[in-house]
């Protein structure tokens, strides 16, 4: 199923997009420049549907524990109480657990890594990670513990960018592809994504599915994004500065001509734990 809109990209454009930031907050004064982007992503009916949607897949019973993974600022978690279940959230950074635990009050989120999570084993009957195992140098370990962690029958939802595969119209599109890779490759685990299906059937998971939501841009709210693009390939020396500053000139003359066009898959990958 195909999105012709940029909303469901927009949560997964927002750790692109921090890492372009120079902003360095802390919890005692302004949340990390990352979690205010990824508010803005939240506020999107495309982005809430697609968080509806994993909902869905996790199946959760009234009651049921579920651990949001790389929960963020919490709003996942808040969203799985209010459907009724026993909502858990777990992220590695303290600013993001302090954020969540302010923002909402009540809620139970926990300092962790994705690859020692605080609960025990067979504890909860959902797993969910959105945008998280693109960012672990080994994500086989959390899909482990995952397994450890879900109790018989529980549901793992996993969401996540394939960094390879960002489709971008160009008139040089041998350096494109060049331009891609090399953000690629600045990233853990880049792609993943496509990898989340075997590896859930190597590590035991039946009933594995996978589906495609396809964003596609238009308009110029993607230019930071290829600006960022640009900076990267100067940096890893992709074909020479100039070439690369004209087709960052081209992509920015397609911007304002309504010609520019940037597509990028979002894969959705649920299973179950036998």
């Amino acid at each position: 199923m195909a999105a012709r809109t940029g909303l469901d990209f927009m949560s997964t454009l927002s750790p692109m997009l921090a890492d372009m930031s120079n902003e360095h907050a802390t919890v005692e004064n302004e949340d990390p420049a990352l979690l205010r982007l990824l508010d803005t992503a939240d506020a999107l009916p495309g982005a809430a549907m697609l968080r509806a949607w994993t909902y869905e897949l996790l199946r959760p019973a009234p009651g049921a524990a579920v651990v949001d993974v790389g929960c963020g600022g919490g709003r996942a978690v808040a969203e799985l109480v209010e459907r009724g279940a026993n909502a858990i959230g777990v992220d590695a950074d303290p600013r993001m657990v302090a954020a969540a635990r302010r923002r909402w009050p009540g809620t139970d989120v926990r300092l962790g890594d994705a690859a020692d999570l605080p609960l025990g084993d067979c504890e909860v009957h959902g797993y969910r990670a959105d945008k998280v195992l693109h960012e672990l140098l080994d994500p086989v370990a959390a899909l482990v513990e995952a397994r450890r962690v879900l109790a018989p029958g529980g549901r793992i939802v996993l969401v996540g960018q394939d960094w390879d595969t960002i489709v971008i119209d160009s008139a040089d599109p041998a350096l494109t592809r060049a331009m891609v890779h090399a953000r690629a490759d600045t990233v853990a685990s880049p792609r993943v994504a496509r990898a989340c299906r075997n590896l859930l059937l190597d590590g035991g998971f039946t009933e594995v599915t996978v589906e495609v939501r396809t964003a596609v841009f238009t308009g110029d709210r993607m230019l930071p994004m290829l600006r960022g693009l640009a900076e990267t390939a100067r940096a890893a020396g992709v074909d020479g500065r100039e070439r690369v500053d004209g087709w960052l000139a081209d992509q920015e003359r397609r911007a304002a001509a309504d010609r520019l066009f940037i597509a990028l898959p979002l894969f959705i990958t649920a299973a179950t734990r036998p």
